[in-house]
């Protein structure tokens, strides 16, 4: 399944530039930060979530209008499982992978200009996937278990950035996304006893470069 994940993404991505009449390609490096949640169960309540990791992607946009343009993305998120109460905090290694199509409104509508701060906001799906290696018994299995399973979630994207004009088609890209997911509670599966709901807010700021054709 993770084999056909990449090469539908990457397969989108290279008709998308393929299409467009002016684009971007690029690539950038960062990290992710994901918010917590909350587990209750008779035991008491346990936060559980994703550890900050690496984070690195690619870009393919196209400019539309002269402050409008779209971009496909691809992320790779480096993040660990982990569940903590009491002091107690076990770990399980994992990964999430995002794609997502952006719209991306322009500030400044002249493409000359050499800065040009830019809000985004698109949808696509996230892929969770734990790659631990599991364990008769695990610590703190009466709130929740990291399991070794995948899952895919649909994705809301906003967040915004700044591209920055090195010369006259190179720009340095500073920027970040909140990639918003409903809890993959089969990554994460709640002890029977006990529930874990809301959202995932995974905060990706990035650098990086990108070429225009």
């Amino acid at each position: 399944m993770l084999r056909n994940f990449f090469f539908y993404a990457f397969a989108t991505l290279g008709t998308a530039a393929c299409f467009a009449q002016q684009y971007e390609i690029g690539g950038a490096a960062g990290a992710g930060f994901a918010t917590g949640s909350s587990v209750t169960s008779p035991a008491g309540s346990a936060t559980t979530g994703f550890k900050t990791g690496g984070a690195f992607g690619g870009v393919v946009g196209h400019r539309m209008y002269s402050n409008l343009s779209g971009e496909i993305r691809y992320s790779y998120l480096r993040q660990d499982l982990k569940l903590s109460a009491g002091g107690i905090e076990p770990t399980f290694k994992g990964e999430a992978h995002a794609v997502h199509y952006d719209l991306l409104f322009h500030t400044k509508k002249s493409r000359s200009t050499k800065v040009q701060p830019f809000v985004a906001a698109g949808g696509g799906f996230k892929f969770y996937r734990g790659t631990g290696k599991e364990v008769p018994y695990q610590p703190l299995g009466n709130y929740a278990y990291l399991t070794k399973t995948q899952e895919w979630k649909p994705m809301i994207s906003v967040g915004g950035g700044v591209k920055i004009a090195l010369a006259p088609r190179l720009y340095l890209r500073t920027e970040f996304r909140d990639y918003i997911t409903p809890f993959p509670s089969k990554v994460i599966a709640p002890n029977p006893a006990a529930r874990i709901g809301g959202w995932v807010h995974d905060i990706v700021p990035m650098v990086g470069i990108s070429f225009l054709f």
